[in-house]
């Protein structure tokens, strides 16, 4: 029998679509070794995908298994999270590889709730991941991730995150009274947040996720201006009243040279908890229009689902309270899309390819 020819094999790999990325595998796959019948492949994903590591693996021995001569395919599939480019000439922060800024043009589209989503569900695909919630003036993220107490500090005042549900967190609300009101003006806010970023000692995280206020402010121009920002996302709704906002919060990343990722439509559907009969009672197909007049990919839609609240409000987030439910994996998915259109932004053209040999 002829051995199967490893140039053929290895453009074939490449050319397998990553339907998180959005593109085909291309250098993600690293190497490819032939022995008579046997083929072992290497291919290291950019992005956490625990949730999509079996699919691959049967996607890419199903690509092998239809050559001629394959008699067995050996697969090594693992990820390597790497630091991305920033805005500016900005140096990354000491622990953190990337940021990700969520934003949105209004307030009420549930951004905070899809900030901690969104960074939970960056955690249970494999990667390690903080959030600091950046709103100053109304803090979310103490109550929906169930942060108690207060930060502590280091010897040279360092502040120490706190930790919830397997993540690194820090927001302004742990550090003040509850019902302290934020009586600043927007210099001091933004001092604030500046201190935060780069007072935390964050602890070796892929990602941070920043929980942004709504609209295009003193805040958001600080963090597209000072910290090193991978990428943003835009959250919206199916209303028009959402979309002309979430075209002004476009328009700023874009200007201050901030990728953004995609957008997020929340509530795009109301799911019934009686019967689970799904209806778009606040419009329909108004992120893919965005999306489409923007040039951004639609990264996922949410349902409008009474559980969904109730868990942020009780400090554990659906991707946790319920982590095998359909609202989970539907955060899980824009996770893995996120981080995967940030690795594709920021590949490396030169990877160089490795020696690969088969054991019997």
């Amino acid at each position: 029998m002829t051995e199967p020819n490893r140039d053929e094999l290895l453009e074939a790999l490449r050319g397998l679509d990553d339907p998180d990325a959005g593109a085909p595998l291309g250098d993600a796959v690293r190497g490819v070794a032939v022995r008579g019948g046997k083929v072992a492949v290497e291919v290291v994903l950019g992005y956490p995908a625990r949730g999509s590591i079996d699919r691959f693996e049967q996607r890419i021995r199903a690509c092998l298994e239809a050559f001629d001569g394959v008699e067995a395919v050996s697969i090594d599939l693992g990820t390597k999270i790497a630091t991305h480019a920033v805005q500016g000439g900005l140096k990354p922060l000491d622990g953190v590889r990337n940021v990700i800024a969520v934003a949105s043009g209004k307030g009420g589209v549930g951004k905070s709730t899809v900030a901690a989503n969104l960074a939970l569900a960056l955690a249970a695909e494999g990667a390690r991941v903080g959030v600091l919630d950046a709103d100053i003036y109304g803090p979310s993220q103490p109550r929906m991730l169930g942060l108690t107490g207060k930060p502590g500090t280091t010897e040279n005042r360092r502040i120490l995150p706190l930790e919830a549900h397997g993540i690194q967190a820090m927001s302004i609300g742990v550090l003040v009274a509850v019902d302290q009101a934020m009586i600043w003006r927007g210099p001091m806010a933004t001092q604030a947040l500046q201190q935060m970023v780069s007072e935390t000692l964050w602890d070796d995280l892929d990602y941070l996720v920043i929980d942004l206020p709504p609209g295009t402010g003193d805040v958001q121009l600080t963090l597209a201006q000072r910290i090193p920002v991978a990428g943003s996302i835009v959250v919206t709704t199916p209303q028009d009243v959402a979309l002309d906002d979430v075209r002004r919060a476009v328009a700023m990343f874009r200007k201050v040279k901030v990728p953004v990722l995609g957008v997020v439509e929340n509530m795009s559907t109301h799911l019934c908890s009686n019967c689970g009969h799904e209806e778009a009672v606040f419009g329909h197909g108004g992120g893919a229009r965005i999306a489409d007049e923007t040039g951004l990919p639609l990264l996922g839609q949410l349902p409008l689902d009474a559980a969904l609240g109730r868990s942020t409000d009780q400090g554990a987030p659906s991707v946790v309270a319920d982590p095998d439910g359909a609202v989970a994996m539907r955060f899980r998915e824009i996770a893995r899309k996120s981080a995967a259109r940030l690795a594709r932004q920021a590949a490396s053209t030169s990877i160089r390819m490795p020696r690969i040999t088969i054991s019997d």
